[in-house]
């Protein structure tokens, strides 16, 4: 089974590799080097359920995944409690494009929104959707600490921000439970956020490990394999997410963080 590890200092235990969901609900307006088709209700379950029998508990969504969450809902009904939910707010993805709202009136709506689209009581950890401008949200915009609010009322366990810039990272990381941050063979920026939540017992997930799927394409396996090593040698890392709908790339990711995740630091 996949080694697990604490979400910074929540308590939180998550799997080091998340199953991303934007393609149990999306398939326009994403970065991916292919097209493919949504899974149908039958191969979203056993995809679910394969990657439980991997070991893997953390699941990664988001209100701008199209209808995933909706899905999850359902898909997770009767297994609730084996698995960590992550979502987001901010981001909405209507006719094709992305909108963006960061009020702390439109967060609480989100988070009550998702809460009933998961059928869940307590979402386990929520994320900001950054656009890009993540000073300007976290000090601007209130959304941090209406998050906060949300976990004090039991609604969420531990929140933070995806974020997409070097100061925003660490502002965020500094003001909230954990980030979520890119960083592959081909991308490391955003290092000294990573760096910083492993010195201050930050929760942190890694996307885009793989370059949103061009790694897989472009990328010889040896590298893959590297990329994976670099980032679980980190200390700071908790869990990478990976978005994929095909078996045997899970199982050969899967495989790779068992492998690679379980070496001491």
């Amino acid at each position: 089974m996949l080694p697990k590890r604490i979400f910074g200092n929540t308590g939180i235990e998550i799997s080091t590799l998340g199953l991303g969901t934007v393609k149990l609900g999306r398939n326009r307006g994403v970065k991916y080097p292919q097209s493919y088709t949504i899974p149908d209700d039958r191969d979203a379950a056993n995809l679910i359920a394969q990657a439980s029998a991997l070991g893997i508990n953390l699941i990664d969504t988001a209100p701008s995944y199209g209808n995933s969450e909706e899905r999850l809902g359902k898909l997770l009904k009767g297994l609730r409690n084996q698995w960590i939910i992550c979502s987001k707010v901010g981001e909405e993805f209507q006719d094709g494009v992305s909108q963006f709202n960061f009020s702390p009136e439109y967060t609480r709506i989100s988070v009550e929104r998702s809460l009933k689209r998961l059928n869940t009581d307590i979402i386990d950890i929520v994320l900001v959707h950054s656009d890009g401008d993540d000073e300007n949200i976290i000090n601007n915009h209130g959304t941090l600490e209406m998050l906060a609010q949300l976990k004090a009322e039991g609604k969420i366990q531990a929140f933070g921000m995806s974020c997409k810039t070097i100061e925003g990272g660490l502002l965020a990381a500094k003001k909230s439970d954990g980030v979520m941050v890119a960083w592959n063979l081909e991308y490391n920026d955003e290092l000294p956020v990573i760096d910083y939540c492993a010195a201050h017992n930050k929760g942190l997930l890694i996307k885009k490990a793989l370059a949103s799927g061009h790694a897989v394409k472009s990328m010889a396996e040896d590298s893959v394999r590297e990329g994976f090593q670099m980032i679980f040698e980190h200390p700071g890392v908790s869990s990478i997410i990976i978005g994929t709908i095909n078996p045997s790339h899970l199982s050969d990711n899967a495989a790779k963080a068992k492998e690679l995740s379980a070496r001491k630091l």
